[in-house]
């Protein structure tokens, strides 16, 4: 595997999936993200997440939470560098998880949510980044939370622009 990068516009964007209590030992969850940048992946993470989600939407939001950091932190460095881009996108296959975050109003199912978490919301309604949806089959991230098919793998490594290099020997 390499990374390959196009010659697309600069445009920083992410991907989030999440794989609620992958880990039946301690019930925690994993979360993953994949930064792109000029149409190559550039940041990618996997790990468990610090605490034990008590839902999906909360899962979900927690991995938002650790993507929108990194976001956040590649953005400023975009800028520091004197590349300048309107809209940053963290994409996400859990529309619950993406209505939390932009819908500021008290959710009953939801209060279990520790607040800080909430970070995320505040960070979509100050502009730093817009959660979009995206479909689980588009999602790049995916290949960091479960074993995938072959193809499958072949597939979200396009949408990152991850190119796959098979060695004949």
């Amino acid at each position: 595997m390499c990374l390959r990068f196009s010659s697309d516009k600069p445009v920083l964007e992410g991907y989030i999936d999440w794989d609620i209590s992958a880990n039946v030992d301690i019930s925690r969850s994993t979360s993953a993200y994949v930064m792109t940048y000029v149409g190559g992946a550039s940041s990618l993470q996997s790990r468990l997440q610090k605490a034990v989600a008590l839902s999906t939407t909360e899962s979900a939001h927690m991995a938002g939470r650790e993507a929108g950091t990194k976001i956040i932190w590649m953005k400023k460095f975009i800028r520091e560098l004197g590349i300048r881009q309107e809209e940053f996108q963290l994409h996400s296959d859990n529309q619950s998880a993406i209505h939390l975050a932009k819908n500021a109003a008290y959710h009953s199912r939801t209060k279990h949510i520790q607040r800080r978490y909430h970070w995320l919301r505040e960070r979509v309604e100050e502009k730093e980044f817009a959660m979009k949806k995206i479909h689980t089959t588009e999602n790049g991230s995916d290949m960091l939370t479960k074993v995938l098919s072959a193809d499958k793998l072949i597939k979200r490594t396009t949408y990152v622009k991850l190119q796959l290099i098979c060695l004949m020997w």
